[in-house]
């Protein structure tokens, strides 16, 4: 039975991921910032190979991030407004 529960959570975050993936590409952001949201992403898929339920969560609050509005700042942007 726990089998079972783990496949469902295997699905759910792998549409999950596919939706974060998608919604990254369409943000009109710079593209610092993309690079980095997709690194986070990247970061995600491979702990899901080691700790699903943890990737879960962090998958959850990235998108919870995205939500928000909240996104890591422009490695490239030198800081003057």
């Amino acid at each position: 039975m726990e089998r079972d529960g783990q496949l469902e959570l295997y699905g759910l975050v792998a549409d999950r991921l596919k939706e974060a993936h998608a919604r990254v590409r369409a943000l009109q952001v710079p593209e610092g910032v993309r690079m980095a949201l997709s690194r986070k992403l990247l970061v995600i898929t491979s702990a899901a190979k080691h700790d699903l339920a943890g990737a879960a969560k962090r998958l959850e609050r990235l998108m919870n991030d995205l939500d928000e509005g909240r996104f890591p700042q422009d490695p490239d942007a030198d800081g003057t407004p």
